[in-house]
């Protein structure tokens, strides 16, 4: 297999392609490592990728589809991991054009590359749990309806989707979109909550606790996360009559816990007491995420394993290592 990873030096992409490599098979990632956050903690992300004689890097932005096509011209990939996009709720309220050049243009220029591929045999890409908005029906389902988003990044994700059902039907190629939830662990975003939280209680510094801490989510630890992709990506959809070669599945713990629960676990890892504001819900947000992960366990045999309990003293364990330190 000869696998192009988009989005190698962000959280998620940078462990596919670390498994991929570690199974033997041949990685190209790209990425434009742009500044949305730290550009010195995605290149050490792929410092530990560029020691496998397998992985070769390309700092590209997938926007520019001339130069992303002229570049891979002639390439033989069977697989791609489509991760590159703008991540961030919140970020897409002050930033909405980086959500359209990064999440729609830049997924139109990978399938037009894709279906130029003779050998592809398979696309899966990143969705997200926030294209289920402000629904209210738990756990989510795939069946449900997601056309009421609450942000920008929502219904760009959603549109994503759309695109590439429209392209399996036109093109018969063969997708899988995964609409992750709340992925964390070591070497994650450090505008996520458990990095945030982290930094702030090291510091001394009071965390914002948003709607009152009436909130869940089903955090997913991001071995669990890459295990499940890998599974996808190894078993393309069946292309019949019966529709597009195209699949959607949640991908998530299926334990969605309280907020609070979270800070809790998180002050046992470092030792120390959350100074808490408690905030009202931001724009964009929502309360509650939960993943009926039925059909992907079904099709896939995805079964997460990971607690916070577990997960969470990991991350900490690491950030503490990263940023040196001590105690």
């Amino acid at each position: 297999m000869n696998i192009l990873v988009t989005g190698a030096a962000g959280f998620i992409g940078s462990y596919i392609a670390q498994r991929l490599l570690e199974r033997g098979q041949q990685v190209t990632g790209i990425d434009n490592l742009n500044n949305y956050y730290s550009v010195q903690l995605k290149r050490d992300r792929l410092s530990a990728l560029k020691a496998h004689p397998g992985f070769r890097f390309i700092e590209m932005d997938i926007a520019d589809h001339a130069t992303f096509h002229r570049t891979l011209q002639g390439e033989t990939f069977t697989h791609v991991a489509h991760l590159a996009a703008q991540a961030g709720v919140r970020y897409s309220i002050d930033h909405p054009f980086a959500y359209s050049d990064s999440n729609l243009t830049g997924h139109l220029s990978v399938l037009e590359y894709c279906r130029s591929l003779k050998s592809l045999r398979h696309l899966v890409y990143a969705s997200s749990s926030s294209v289920y908005g402000g629904n209210k029906k738990l756990p989510f389902s795939e069946d449900d309806r997601v056309d009421q988003p609450v942000s920008l990044y929502a219904a760009t994700k959603k549109s994503c989707e759309l695109m590439s059902h429209t392209y399996s039907h036109l093109y018969r190629l063969p997708q899988t979109g995964l609409r992750f939830f709340t992925v964390y662990g070591p070497w994650g975003r450090p505008d996520m909550a458990v990095w945030l939280f982290t930094r702030a209680i090291l510091a001394g510094k009071p965390i914002e606790v948003f709607n009152h801490g009436n909130m869940k989510r089903d955090f997913t630890y991001v071995d669990d996360i890459v295990s499940g992709v890998l599974a996808c990506l190894d078993n393309p959809p069946a292309d019949t009559a019966a529709g597009a070669p195209h699949r959607i599945y949640n991908i998530g713990n299926h334990r969605p816990e309280k907020l609070t629960r979270m800070i809790e676990v998180l002050e046992g890892a470092l030792g120390r007491q959350a100074e808490k504001i408690m905030a009202p819900m931001q724009p964009g947000d929502i309360a509650e995420t939960y993943a009926d992960i039925s059909a992907i366990e079904r099709d896939h045999g995805f079964s997460p394993v990971t607690a916070i309990e577990t997960g969470i003293p990991r991350f900490v364990e690491w950030y503490k290592d990263y940023h040196r330190i001590k105690g």
